[in-house]
């Protein structure tokens, strides 16, 4: 349970940098700060995947609360407008905590209302809960009214609306609900509730600003339409209800879904690898980012703003499925993205319009064989993986070697080549019109590290299902990488290696991506090289929250994430600190230093500032990045799903030895299972 008191939820600049995240395993949420002031386009009360896991509309923005005391109005609500914060409503927040969902606690003299916000898990359904506290030495007053205004929005979640002629502000009414319908090919919101009274409005409010979208550079204002208002007698019932949802729902149904969400949140958090706080919480953040796309399983890369990507899906599938026993999610994952290998191919993305996915990364189908390895190691789902995967690992090692698109190709050297003028192929991605920030064109380290730990990976599971022939082709093809990657990799003078190899001088820059040259189970380097690449990287890179993307002594280095869109671009790759990248580190450091007690007591003292980092930004999640420069301030998404899973995975295998089960069993294991720790450097 996070629990912030008054201290924090009475102070607005430490209030407004703590948000809240609900989503409903569709790819729908429900989000804003702990005093309900929107600081974003993406904060709302119900935002609807309306093809899951995307097409997602801010249909619900907020919800406008004011108590009535003897006939005086408390305001309860909180908004950014020009040059004013109003009403100031967080005067009264008392306590705000996740205990499982955000509960609020509002205090206004002897009168204390709790509030509770969740969504229904499958629906694009949002419940806000209110009930009077019980005070027993005091009465209630003879006039007690909670007034509700709805805030809709009615649009895209990347846009902001202003008022506008279009918008039908008609309601349909009948006992117990209210249903708006504002613009043709938009779905309706039904407003199931429990009011005394429903008095139609019909108003825009104007000029909302969003603190975070200003900061970003982008349109931070916008309108909202008010088409009623809701009054509850608290005096007679001490229960409000308003489930808000793209279906009607019985408002005398809420007790029930609070009752089933909270009892599904404590059965996934049985789910925790250990029974400690830090774990407990990355397992809880961990369910939120999985949701369905048609049949099937995959992952949302990070909230607000992400989809599902498959770079993404396959780095975040260990640490969000496998310590935690889930083991048909990540079979179903893989599944998911094994029925769209194209070209020997992994999507990039799902764009959000339901557009044909988007082949535009080298690595993931990579990440893809690391992925389908840690699954059988837990589970030793043989069979799954030698009659569903193995035959489409084939035919994409096949792809690479004879070329696919964007020039990704095996050259001579048995090393993989990509890229061209324009595309940006590996995680480091961030693109301006036609400026790529960090083209890493030719071999890039990371590439010939995940290519090598995939041909061991295609000998090893060759030699499990009796193919010698395979078995010694991928063996000869992988002997081949690692006699080049040492010869054309190793840079002597800085004792590291180079980012880049293609065909110039090669790039020394130091970055983070030679850590997976000795994090990946399958390394290339000799140990004395390995420990080499560690130092370096710990020396340059390491962050009490993360890795940082290029050391501060190179010219490029940029400390700060902040200005327009094109400025942080420019940042996203060139200094910020991202905390996924703990866990191969960690991994890497524990590796070359044998598994020993003394390691991990270092790594467990790493991992601690993310540890209190779970109290602030997104509460209870990990952040996308942070500022290279100290104190690291966390930007970028609020949520992101390699953060939590990495930071989960290494937490629970690195730290605390639960190590899988490398013996196949043929079907899906049960448990948690230990061996005897990481794999060496070489095959």
């Amino acid at each position: 349970m996070i629990q912030l008191k008054r201290e924090t939820c009475g102070d607005l600049e430490a209030a407004l940098r703590r948000e809240w995240l609900e989503t409903n395993g569709l790819g729908g949420f429900a989000s804003s700060t702990i005093i309900g002031l929107n600081t974003r386009r993406y904060h709302g009360l119900l935002v609807a995947a309306t093809r899951p896991p995307v097409g997602r509309l801010v249909l619900l923005s907020k919800l406008e609360e004011a108590l009535f005391i003897e006939g005086t109005r408390f305001d309860l609500s909180a908004n950014r407008y020009p040059g004013v914060v109003h009403p100031e409503g967080f005067r009264y927040l008392k306590e705000f905590r996740l205990n499982p969902f955000p509960v609020f606690t509002y205090q206004v003299g002897n009168i204390k209302i709790e509030k509770s916000v969740f969504m229904i898990h499958g629906e694009n359904s949002t419940v806000v809960q209110y009930e009077l506290r019980k005070n027993n030495r005091l009465e209630v007053p003879k006039n007690l009214l909670l007034e509700i205004r709805p805030l809709m929005a009615f649009r895209d979640y990347h846009d902001t609306t202003q008022e506008n002629g279009a918008l039908n502000p008609a309601v349909q009414e009948r006992s117990g609900l209210a249903s708006f319908s504002p613009y043709r090919g938009l779905p309706s919101v039904h407003l199931a509730h429990n009011a005394i009274e429903l008095r139609k409005t019909g108003v825009w409010y104007h000029n909302f600003e969003y603190d975070a979208d200003r900061e970003r550079g982008l349109d931070f204002s916008e309108d909202l339409f008010n088409p009623f208002l809701l009054c509850f007698d608290l005096r007679f019932c001490r229960h409000a209800s308003v489930i808000a949802s793209t279906e009607q729902r019985d408002v005398a149904d809420a007790g029930e879904y609070s009752r089933a969400e909270t009892t599904r949140r404590r059965k996934a958090l049985v789910a925790s690898p250990i029974e400690d706080s830090f774990a407990q919480s990355l397992t809880a953040a961990s369910d939120q980012y999985f949701v369905s796309r048609g049949d099937e399983k995959t992952v949302i890369a990070g909230y607000h703003w992400f989809g599902d990507w498959g770079r993404d899906t396959m780095i975040a599938l260990p640490g969000l499925t496998l310590p935690t026993g889930k083991y048909e999610i990540a079979r179903s994952i893989l599944c998911t993205f094994a029925k769209h290998v194209d070209q020997g191919m992994l999507p990039n993305r799902f764009p959000d319009q339901g557009k044909a996915p988007e082949y535009n990364t080298v690595d993931a189908a990579l990440w893809f064989f690391e992925a389908a390895r840690a699954y059988l190691a837990y589970t030793g789902d043989l069979e799954f993986v030698r009659d569903e995967l193995c035959p489409i690992f084939a035919d994409i090692v096949s792809w690479h070697a004879r070329g696919t698109r964007y020039g990704i190709k095996m050259d001579e050297s048995g090393l993989l080549t990509c890229g061209g003028v324009g595309v940006q192929l590996t995680w480091m991605d961030a693109k301006v019109g036609d400026w790529v920030v960090t083209p890493r064109r030719g071999k890039p380290v990371e590439i010939q590290a995940l290519w090598y730990n995939a041909l061991c990976i295609m000998e090893d599971l060759a030699g499990r299902c009796g193919d010698g022939a395979a078995r010694k082709r991928y063996r000869h093809m992988a002997t081949l990488a690692k006699w080049s990657f040492n010869r054309l990799f190793w840079n002597e003078g800085l004792g590291s290696l180079y980012d880049v190899v293609n065909g110039g001088p090669p790039d020394p820059s130091i970055r983070p991506n030679q850590i997976f040259a000795v994090s990946l189970p399958h390394s290339m380097l000799p140990e004395d090289r390995a420990r080499k690449v560690v130092e370096k990287v710990e020396q340059h890179l390491l962050t009490p929250f993360g890795l940082r993307t290029l050391a501060p002594s190179d010219p490029r280095y940029r400390g700060s994430y902040t200005g327009s869109p094109t400025e942080r671009d420019g940042a996203y790759h060139q200094g910020t600190v991202w905390p996924w990248l703990l866990g191969p580190f960690i991994t890497a450091y524990i590796k070359v230093n044998g598994g020993r007690e003394e390691a991990r007591r270092q790594a467990q003292a790493w991992l601690s500032p993310l540890e209190s980092h779970l109290t602030e930004a997104g509460l209870g999640h990990v952040s996308e990045i942070f500022e290279g420069d100290a104190p690291h301030r966390p930007c970028g998404c609020i949520a992101r799903a390699w953060s939590v899973a990495e930071i989960l995975r290494v937490y629970s295998e690195e730290l605390r030895g639960l190590w899988p089960n490398t013996q196949p069993s043929g079907h899906l294991a049960e448990g948690k299972n230990r061996s005897t720790g990481p794999q060496s450097f070489s095959m």
